[in-house]
């Protein structure tokens, strides 16, 4: 007998598609049962009963005014291998069950390393599992015991320090956001330094002369690390590639779908073989935290090979110069503080005349903005991850909040 769930359905694999070309209006009434059903009701009547829900009552991503956070609209291309992906299910894990798959992460890292001076690496779900990862070779390789960061890194360098036993010394930030580098300790002779480029509140740089001050450098690279594919930003994270290890989060500035990270090594063997593990059910080693784990790198590398180094360039620099447009609109407004230049796309500013920052922000279009703290003050954040952003809607919008 042939279970036919196991096979290709063309005519419900054609309603899925045509669900994501004509996405369907979220219904008021949609919403799944709070139980198990007993009884299925068959894959055909599952899809017109989630489309509403999953992809009508989704945030829109790509519309005209979504500027609020670091998660992008993804090139459809991406919809199509990450739809082989789900129907292959490849596991890197073992070379046997995904031949072409490893091969093909193998390439896209060996693509993307020269940007950074890196050796190699492999991909991850995310930064967080990247920068633990990274933090890990950094314990192993060096016998780091403290992990320095500015108040202003990502949660996850914390999380990783605590996972690692690793003591967490937290710094200042300067007025732009950036590493205070005269907080710094002297000695870091015992410690991994952490260096963000692209903080996730302001989006600021730290001072990249920093990396080599400590035992390990690491470049929290999650989301300003793409800038190196543009030749106009590129210098603006001009000694990263004497760092030790570098995080990216290709779910952010390289538009991919959830989950997709990368984690780069200057030594990418020692990094490898000291966070490697094996067993007897393996024929080559475990390397790094995940075991089971997909083909992540085959919507990456369709991107970049239908879009080449400079079809990403023109991705970034157009969401850069719709920043910039943004930043110099409220520049000109007297009664808009912003709280420092652009350094990576990521924009704050709130009213300079004492108007509540959050009712600004509510009578914004939704998906437009975001609010977050930056020394004890609420601010107005905006991000460029959409290159579909239209700023002329965004700034009007702007006007009538603040005029209201």
């Amino acid at each position: 007998m042939t279970d036919v769930s196991f096979s290709p359905n063309r005519a419900g694999l054609l309603a899925a598609l045509e669900a994501l070309l004509e996405p369907p209006s979220c219904r008021v009434d949609d919403e799944l049962d709070e139980s198990l059903p007993e009884a299925g009701i068959g894959e055909i009547e599952t899809l017109g009963l989630l489309a509403p829900l999953i992809i009508g009552g989704a945030q829109a991503l790509g519309s005209k005014t979504a500027f609020a956070h670091m998660d992008p609209p993804t090139p459809w291309i991406t919809w199509a291998t990450t739809q082989w992906n789900a129907a292959l299910n490849q596991n890197l894990l073992h070379p046997d069950v995904a031949p072409v798959a490893r091969a093909i992460e193998e390439r896209v890292i060996q693509w993307l390393v020269p940007y950074f001076g890196m050796s190699g690496g492999h991909m991850t779900p995310g930064s967080t599992i990247a920068n633990l990862t990274a933090l890990w070779a950094a314990r192993e390789l060096q016998g780091i015991r403290r992990v320095v960061a500015s108040k202003a890194s990502h949660l996850s360098i914390a999380k990783a320090a605590h996972i690692l036993g690793l003591e967490m010394l937290v710094t200042e930030t300067n007025s732009k956001g950036e590493v205070d580098c005269t907080q710094l300790p002297e000695d870091l002779a015992d410690s991994a330094l952490v260096l963000t480029a692209g903080t996730t509140s302001a989006g600021a740089i730290d001072d990249m002369t920093l990396v080599g001050r400590a035992a390990w450098t690491h470049v929290d690279a999650a989301w300003a690390g793409p800038l190196r594919f543009s030749n106009a930003y590129s210098s603006r994270l001009s000694g990263i590639d004497a760092a030790d290890s570098v995080s990216i989060s290709a779910h952010k500035w390289l538009f991919q779908p959830k989950e997709s990270g990368l984690v780069l090594f200057k030594d990418a063997a020692a990094a490898h073989e000291a966070v490697s593990f094996g067993g007897a059910y393996l024929a080559v080693p475990n390397v790094g935290l995940l075991g089971s784990h997909g083909a992540n790198a085959v919507p990456l590398l369709a991107t970049l090979l239908s879009w080449g180094r400079a079809g990403l360039e023109r991705r970034i620099d157009a969401t850069m110069a719709l920043s910039n447009q943004l930043f110099e609109y409220l520049g000109a407004r007297p009664e808009v503080q912003l709280y420092a230049p652009n350094a990576s796309g990521v924009i704050l500013w709130r009213a300079g005349d004492g108007s509540d920052t959050k009712t600004i922000f509510e009578r914004l279009p939704v998906g437009s903005a975001s609010i977050t703290s930056v020394a004890e003050q609420d601010w107005i954040r905006h991000v460029p991850a959409n290159p579909n952003a239209e700023i002329e809607l965004l700034t009007n919008a702007i006007n009538q909040a603040l005029c209201e």
